[in-house]
């Protein structure tokens, strides 16, 4: 990009304030310029202020900071282009801070966070140093990044700088550290708020969640003297990552009582709750509640209720959100990979393949998680052929590597079907080793056929894979006693106490006016 040259006599401006205000001098600089008057008020596309911004440079006021400036909180903006906006900081002559920052904020925002790092560090090599609106876009873009060593290395710089005790800066890195699960390093931060701050009570939140200190999070939580809806999102997010589905859902219930409207992303959480427990009543309350609100539909809330619906055995309902969402353009791959997943559970294999032949008429590309759900279908419904033709294209058709997961239903599939020695040539043939799942598949199909000699080398294989697993003792002795041979049956569960390995107990949920109640043997 071309640009005039700075003049003997230019501005060497480094203004910090966050917006360009709007004065009477400005104003009736911008006047004085046609260019700038229709980058004020009619600028609407990056097509316009390519030409707009050919007129600044041919005109000298491209290297101006306020029309520089203009330009680009414009290419900031959402939806345009911050590639662009950052090219105009690095070829303007002098900068100030407000671009940098504005650029910086943008990249950080946008798919590749990198650059903004990469702009930041051009920017430590001007005349403008960074200050206390510089940092927080980096350590989200750092966040992103999961690089909390770079995170640290910028706190270090904020010290230094004298702005650790910048509110919105030191929120920033308490953030940063918990998205990093650095638990620690957050809650060092976190106690040295002097005030109550929501901002930082929900970083503390997330990072006690992701460190698996759960009651520590709740109690953070009930210390509160105010919440946000975030702040519910963190609390009944961080019971559903820990698999306290109840407890989400209980908590999902009190923010109702509470009077506070949930977000998207507590709707899907407690929807996916409601989906590991089963509790169909309970999510279709959710999903009414969407309806009766008007909350805004989008691809996760989509995902999340064809998942729900699935899980609680109403592929009838999930299908109609699917085509539902589909029609409306809201469907994306992952929505597409839940409802073949679900018509594969329930042995729907027909639907789930003539879904899976739709993809490209919707633009979409199969990805590992849909290979999984066919390869599943198939599995489940005794298409052995069918299951071994899919995972040979995997590679050759769709680019897709095959993985452990996709190998494990190829076997299972063999398996189900009664071809035992070529499901033990695929496993020895895998590129990686097989784990105690594989063989599981295996040792399952032997089960079902009552096959004793296939299933004692699965099991050999599978309590050598995890020795400390329950499920290979039950099912092996499960086919020798299948099998006729008892007394072997027994012997294997004499082994199983010698070891030390404990059953793991059943466990069944049903839901009764709305409330799952558990059963345990």
């Amino acid at each position: 990009m071309a640009m005039a040259p700075l003049p003997a006599h230019a501005s060497s401006t480094t203004t910090t304030s966050p917006l360009l205000p709007s004065s009477p001098s400005i104003s009736s600089f911008l006047a004085s310029h046609p260019a700038l008057t229709l980058l004020h008020t009619q600028c609407a596309t990056m097509a316009h202020l390519r030409q707009l911004h050919a007129a600044l440079v041919k005109s000298g006021l491209a290297k101006d900071p306020i029309a520089a400036s203009r330009a680009v909180a414009f290419c900031a903006g959402e939806g345009r282009d911050a590639s662009y906006a950052a090219r105009l900081v690095r070829h303007h002559p002098k900068p100030n801070s407000f671009m940098w920052n504005t650029a910086i904020r943008a990249l950080s925002d946008g798919p590749g966070p990198d650059a903004a790092v990469a702009l930041f560090l051009d920017m430590l090599r001007s005349p403008t140093p960074p200050e206390r609106r510089t940092f927080p876009s980096l350590f989200a873009s750092d966040a992103r990044l999961g690089r909390a060593d770079d995170g640290a290395a910028l706190h270090g710089m904020v010290l230094k700088l004298g702005l650790a005790g910048d509110a919105y800066t030191r929120n920033s890195m308490i953030a940063m550290y918990a998205s990093c699960g650095r638990a620690d390093e957050a809650l060092a931060l976190f106690g040295q708020c002097q005030a109550f701050d929501v901002v930082a009570c929900n970083s503390a939140i997330v990072a006690l969640s992701r460190a698996g200190r759960v009651d520590e999070a709740r109690a953070v939580f009930d210390g509160m003297p105010a919440r946000t809806v975030a702040t519910w999102s963190a609390m009944v997010s961080a019971y559903s990552r820990a698999a306290r589905c109840q407890d989400a859902v209980d908590l999902f219930s009190a923010m109702q009582a509470d009077g506070v409207e949930p977000n998207a992303n507590v709707l899907v959480s407690v929807l996916g709750c409601c989906a590991s427990l089963g509790a169909l009543e309970q999510g279709a309350w959710v999903h009414a509640y969407i309806d009766r609100r008007g909350v805004a539909m989008n691809a996760l809330v989509v995902t999340a209720l064809v998942d729900m619906y699935c899980k609680c055995g109403s592929i009838r309902q999930a299908r109609q959100v699917f085509d539902a969402s589909r029609s409306q353009g809201f469907a994306v791959l992952s929505s597409w990979n839940a409802m073949m997943l679900g018509l594969a559970v329930h042995g729907q294999w027909q639907e789930a393949a003539a879904l899976f032949s739709e993809l490209e008429t919707y633009g979409l590309r199969p990805d590992n998680v849909t290979f999984i759900a066919i390869l599943m279908a198939y599995g489940h419904s005794g298409m052995a052929e069918e299951a071994k033709a899919l995972f040979a294209s995997m590679a050759s058709e769709y680019g897709v590597t095959p993985g452990i997961e996709h190998y494990g239903c190829l076997v299972d599939a063999l398996a189900r079907a009664g071809r035992f020695r070529e499901a033990e040539d695929v496993i020895r043939a895998m590129p990686m080793k097989p784990d105690a799942a594989i063989w599981g598949a295996l040792l399952s199909g032997c089960r079902l056929h009552g096959d004793a000699e296939a299933g004692a080398r699965a099991a050999r294989e599978a309590v050598e894979c995890d020795p400390r697993d329950s499920g290979a003792y039950v099912l092996a002795a499960s086919v020798l006693a299948h099998d006729g041979e008892v007394r072997s049956g027994l012997g294997v569960r004499g082994k199983m106490r010698e070891e030390g390995v404990a059953k793991v107990p059943g466990c069944s949920m049903i839901e009764v006016n709305g409330v799952v109640h558990e059963f345990v043997s």
